[in-house]
């Protein structure tokens, strides 16, 4: 229970990992290095890997508390773009947000809110808390979210949608249409961007999962009135990289056995992301080119679906040495020296961690991102989904710890001779070597973000400090 004496923070997470993690490891945080209380609050799901996360051990001031499942499907058409379904879902919430924040006998004194649940500050202005916004992607994403929402969206459709031009965004890297954000193309979706972009400007501040030597010319663009900051009117706080910590969470037996046994950096990691799955073509074609590249693997592997966003089916038939049919056949026992095949789910930050893991093919989502630079590990970008392009083009043009395929990984087939050349080029070649170095860089970079006075360290101190001043008014 908090005290009278202590700050009392509430953190509201959206449904899905991409929210859940970072809103988690920033109460961890304001825990541990601000001596909060804070309770998070979620929406209820019965994803395994939710569950694991929360199996995970916290420290002490940090509740955890689901808020009961809401049945949003009479509110909503089958086909309803996956941000209005958000927004929906955490409005229905709100009810049972209030009565549990209504019951505390100490209340918090701030909420912090991710992108989707702005409507709850209607509930910090009742009771007189303090109202920030958690970006939990990046700085550049923000930019774009702000930007696109002060343009006539005729503007957006004709031009940039139909016309495949550049947005141009003030101050900042120009968004390519090959990248863009999908709710760009709807009109629907740019509505609910104006929406949310509205509503993070009535907060007190914004917090972003990013640090400033990252993305030093976009933060600055944000802040500064003459690019973005006169749009956003409210302080910006990069806080990040945010990420799961290995813990006390321990590799599977016959994982940790089989990265033990391999060289330094001689593992590409496959996997992407809580959520997404490729085709059954594109399975194929990834499972021919990481054995053709003779390299070293390990394939977190789903069932295919043709919707990026991916479902959760039971594994199908199987042939002779235990392949599943959506594989090669013999898949298996082709690669039984150079590779190691998990289902459906595994530890990633444990998996990236390891010393083995030199590489990782990943679905480019910013917690993933994240982790892939603070272990230093280099990545093949193959975006699916959400502004997943965006962060591709961040890795491979900016930052230059990524190579991407040459075709749309959302629209057409990635070759296996292509695979096999990127995973080469990756693990064995002067530019993927180059990359690790970069990568490296980063990685020291960004714990000296984090570390006490450094940039992030300094972001979440104010914060702290004004919710420490709003606390004793």
């Amino acid at each position: 229970m908090p005290n009278d004496a202590q700050p009392h923070v509430a953190l509201l997470a959206s449904p899905g990992m991409g929210h859940l993690i970072p809103i988690i490891e920033l109460g961890k945080r304001m825990v541990s290095h601000h001596e909060f209380h804070v309770t998070i609050f979620f929406v209820a799901s019965d994803h395994a890997s939710i569950t694991s996360l929360l199996k995970s051990p916290t420290p002490h001031n940090l509740d955890i508390v689901a808020l009961p499942f809401v049945d949003i499907s009479g509110l909503i058409e089958p086909n309803t773009h996956l941000v209005t379904k958000l927004l929906v879902i955490m409005r229905e919430s709100l009810p049972s947000l209030r009565s549990l924040i209504a019951a505390m006998k100490i209340r918090p004194t701030a909420l912090i809110v991710d992108m989707f649940g702005a409507d709850a500050f209607e509930i910090a202005q009742e009771f007189g808390m303090l109202k920030y916004v958690f970006v939990t992607t990046n700085a550049w994403f923000l930019a774009v979210i702000f930007h696109s929402s002060s343009l006539d969206k005729q503007v957006i459709l004709e031009g940039h949608v139909k016309g495949q031009k550049p947005l141009k965004i003030p101050g900042c890297k120009s968004l390519f249409f090959k990248d863009t954000l999908e709710s760009l193309h709807d009109i629907d979706s740019v509505d609910e961007s104006e929406f949310i972009g509205t509503k993070m400007t009535k907060s007190n501040g914004i917090l972003i999962n990013t640090w400033q030597d990252l993305e030093s010319s976009t933060i600055e663009a944000l802040r500064d009135n003459n690019y973005l900051g006169g749009l956003i009117k409210v302080p910006i706080y990069p806080i990040g990289p945010l990420v799961r910590q290995e813990g006390k969470q321990v590799l599977d037996k016959q994982v940790k056995q089989w990265l033990d046994k391999q060289p330094i950096e001689s593992v590409i990691y496959v996997s992407f992301g809580s959520g997404g799955t490729l085709s059954a073509k594109q399975m194929t074609e990834l499972a021919w080119g990481l054995e053709q590249s003779q390299r070293k693997f390990i394939w977190v592997v789903r069932p295919p679906s043709n919707n990026a966003l991916g479902s959760y089916f039971t594994i199908g038939k199987t042939d002779g040495d235990g392949t599943p049919d959506y594989l090669p056949q013999g898949f298996f026992t082709r690669t039984k020296d150079i590779g190691l095949v998990i289902p459906m789910w595994a530890p990633q930050a444990q998996i990236l961690s390891h010393p083995s893991v030199g590489g990782f093919l990943s679905h480019c989502g910013w917690n993933s991102t994240l982790e892939s630079i603070t272990n230093g590990v280099p990545m093949i970008a193959w975006p699916l989904y959400a502004e997943q392009k965006m962060n591709a083009a961040m890795l491979t043009e900016d930052f230059e710890i990524a190579v991407r395929p040459k075709v749309s990984t959302t629209e057409e087939i990635v070759g296996r001779g292509e695979i096999e050349g990127m995973v080469r080029m990756m693990m064995a070649d002067k530019e993927g070597h180059a990359m690790k170095n970069i990568v490296k860089e980063l990685k020291e970079n960004a714990e000296k973000a984090l570390d006490k006075g450094g940039s992030s360290y300094n972001s979440l101190s104010q914060v702290a400090q004004d919710c420490l001043h709003h606390l004793q008014v």
